[in-house]
């Protein structure tokens, strides 16, 4: 009898994670980072191109975002799209992603992870949204943590730890991307074969450039702990300005900028075709 109720109670779950509210939510959330990505994309360009006022990253996106018309409306529709995308996550923590291997362990404490990293991002907007701007840039707030993170006992081997995690993070993003392993969650039976191709530039040359920028991130955050300097932690502001630092100039942080928008626009295309 118990064991009837609980197939029939985790049969109610998963069709509520297959429900078309959770659809809807990981589409927008897709949607919405998608705008993201392109405006940071946009907005690295013009400072390759010396002519960026606006910070590269989430907040610079969003002033962006503000200053067009309905500017305060389109922040909310982020908000609560990056919203939908937390809600999503959770639902493939709690119920299993779509997918043959949807249902592992590991599949599940990834989608976990991420249902955390985008909950603090969707509260972000939306505290954005509401009238809160932040105290900074991406940067000074990834100084400022790194510098209470460098006081706790041990701190040093916390904040070069999480530097690892990060750098490790950025090349399977970008190792993912160049093995092309987003195919597998795209409805291919409904993919035309020209969206086919374009989803695979995209998603290639936008998974490079945004593992590339988490890399370096990781990296500089492992620097700061060796050298006990929480000013060398970087945001995604500081990290993009690093890349027109080295030999190659701003025209390494071009590639850079338009493998960002590229990922935004992958990520839009991914609210129509991927499955959820």
């Amino acid at each position: 009898m118990g064991t009837a109720i609980g197939v029939r109670g985790r049969a109610t779950a998963r069709r509520a994670a297959d429900s078309t509210a959770v659809d809807v939510a990981a589409r927008w959330g897709l949607l919405a980072r998608g705008v993201v990505y392109l405006l940071i994309g946009m907005l690295a360009l013009r400072i390759a191109f010396g002519s960026g006022e606006q910070q590269a990253d989430q907040g610079g996106a969003l002033r962006e975002l503000s200053e067009k018309p309905f500017g305060s409306f389109l922040i909310w529709a982020v908000a609560i799209g990056l919203a939908g995308m937390a809600v999503w996550r959770l639902s493939e923590a709690l119920f299993g992603a779509a997918g043959p291997d949807g249902r592992k362990a590991g599949k599940r404490l990834l989608s976990g992870a991420r249902f955390v990293f985008y909950a603090f991002v969707a509260w972000s907007v939306l505290l954005f949204a509401a009238g809160e701007k932040g105290s900074g840039s991406s940067d000074r707030k990834s100084q400022d943590v790194t510098a209470r993170a460098l006081d706790l006992p041990a701190g040093q081997w916390l904040v070069a730890a999480a530097g690892i995690g990060i750098a490790v993070a950025g090349v399977v993003i970008a190792v993912r991307a160049c093995r092309r392993s987003f195919r597998k969650h795209l409805r291919d039976a409904h993919l035309p074969r020209r969206v086919r191709r374009l989803t695979d530039i995209l998603g290639i040359g936008g998974g490079v450039a945004r593992g590339a920028a988490f890399a370096v991130a990781g990296v500089c955050a492992v620097r700061a702990a060796v050298d006990h300097a929480p000013g060398e932690t970087k945001g995604l502001d500081d990290t993009l300005r690093t890349f027109a630092d080295t030999p190659a100039g701003p025209a390494l942080l071009v590639v850079i900028a338009v493998g960002l928008a590229m990922f935004g626009v992958f990520s839009i295309a991914l609210a129509r075709w991927r499955a959820v």
